[in-house]
């Protein structure tokens, strides 16, 4: 089983000056510790106006950035929202490839959908069409990271003519496609387009299993490629705190994890949010736990089995692993955890967890593709490469300067305003006539 690291960026309130540029300045040093003692992955995710609770609104440059102090582990996009009216899908493969060759192909290329109104509604997206966005844009970014040139394309979401993209990735045909999922129908759809899943959604070892095999099964038995090449894989999330002493990781550890499933909660499903005047982590800290189970539900939608001793994470991980997860992404910054509790967690479980996965995860990755190596060519064959390569597209040729019928029209209101100059007036140094 892999690890990763996952980077949400919270902040609660009361927010001194200079704490948020502490807060992403501590982040790019856990990536690179995450990095240095052998952690797989860092996922960066993009989210807006979500006050408090992640303050990661352009991951990809918080990625470029820690491209520049990393070696060896790969960075995620935990994810790219792609509703085409929060990023333009060329917009979308520009930065991916960028990305791509500044960190030497180590981009992974988490895709979603975005699901909170307050984001979605920021950008004028109707709830009911944000999976059709996401499919129709993931599908197209794909093809246009990977065509020489992309043929274009009318749609019901976005439409762009023929144009080349430019950078290409460094990783052919494009970096490995994930899809955010929080239940069961998302991961199944994964699985039938061809892509990892990210489950954002905490669960035991039991249900680890039987979602993992629905999702493999489903890969076998129904895959349908989005992209331009598959990645069947699927990762789950944990709450995370590493001590040598039980109590001690608990109380580090707890009150940040259940902020996170608190803050899920207020934004996707039952809070009422003021923009600039909610107190998240008030409202948290007051909330009413006299009842134990809420706390204990609480503690089950943070996913506890992360928080602990070296030998206990072992063994809670090891069910997950036999349970055939993928990769196990670390909860490993959330609600007021202070950065040096955090660098001490990473570099215990670097020191003594991580070393028990390392050897097996070698092996265990060389059986897997064996096993599904016939699965993913047949599906790698069901590909749409139409347009691919050159010869299989017309490719039209631009006139770069424009003639004088059409600059005439662009600019028909345009020069008649007191004092503006026109393009065409630009291009040609000409001046009209009064008459004109």
């Amino acid at each position: 089983m892999k690890f990763g690291i996952f980077i949400d960026l919270q902040l609660p309130r009361p927010w001194n000056e200079g704490d948020e540029a502490k807060l992403f300045h501590d982040a790019l040093e856990q990536a690179e510790l995450a990095d240095r003692i052998g952690i797989d992955y860092v996922w960066a995710q993009e989210h807006h106006f979500l006050e408090e609770y992640s303050h990661s609104s352009a991951p990809e440059v918080f990625l470029a950035a820690c491209s520049q102090r990393t070696k060896n582990i790969r960075l995620g996009h935990g994810i790219v929202l792609m509703s085409p009216k929060y990023n333009h899908p060329a917009r979308i493969a520009e930065r991916l490839a960028t990305l791509d060759i500044l960190s030497n192909g180590r981009v992974e290329w988490g895709s979603g959908e975005s699901g909170s109104r307050i984001e979605l509604e920021g950008f004028g997206i109707d709830f009911v069409d944000k999976r059709p966005m996401w499919a129709e844009s993931l599908r197209e970014t794909a093809r246009m990271i990977s065509m020489n040139p992309y043929p274009g394309y009318k749609g019901k979401f976005f439409s762009m003519p023929q144009r080349n993209l430019v950078p290409k990735p460094i990783q052919k045909p494009h970096p490995p496609i994930w899809a955010a999922c929080s239940n069961r129908d998302s991961l199944k759809l994964s699985a039938q387009l061809g892509i990892g899943a990210l489950t954002f959604a905490f669960i035991n070892s039991g249900e680890a299993k039987f979602w993992v095999d629905e999702y493999y099964s489903t890969f076998k038995n129904e895959c349908n490629p989005i992209g331009q090449s598959v990645n069947p894989n699927v990762a789950m999330l944990t709450g995370f705190m590493c001590d040598n002493d039980a109590e001690r990781a608990i109380e580090r550890g707890y009150e940040g994890a259940q902020f996170f499933a608190y803050g899920l909660g207020h934004f996707w499903r039952d809070g009422t949010h003021t923009p600039s005047k909610t107190n998240l982590w008030q409202q948290f800290k007051e909330r009413p736990c006299n009842a134990d189970k809420r706390l204990e539900l609480e503690r089950k939608k943070a996913g506890m089995t992360g928080i602990g001793t070296p030998k206990q994470l072992i063994e809670n991980f090891r069910e997950l692993e036999k349970a055939g997860v993928d990769q196990l992404i670390l909860l490993h910054q959330c609600g007021a955890y202070k950065h040096e509790h955090i660098c001490e967690s990473l570099e215990l479980f670097g020191k003594e967890v991580l070393p028990e996965f390392k050897e097996r995860e070698i092996i265990r990755e060389r059986d897997k593709y064996k096993e599904l190596e016939t699965f993913i060519e047949d599906a790698n064959s069901r590909v749409n490469r139409s347009g691919l390569h050159d010869a299989l597209a017309p490719i039209e040729a631009y006139p770069l300067i424009w003639n004088k019928m059409s600059a005439e029209t662009a600019n028909s209101n345009l020069d008649r305003r007191p004092g503006m100059t026109s393009l065409w007036q630009l291009q040609t140094g000409g001046k009209r006539n009064k008459k004109s």
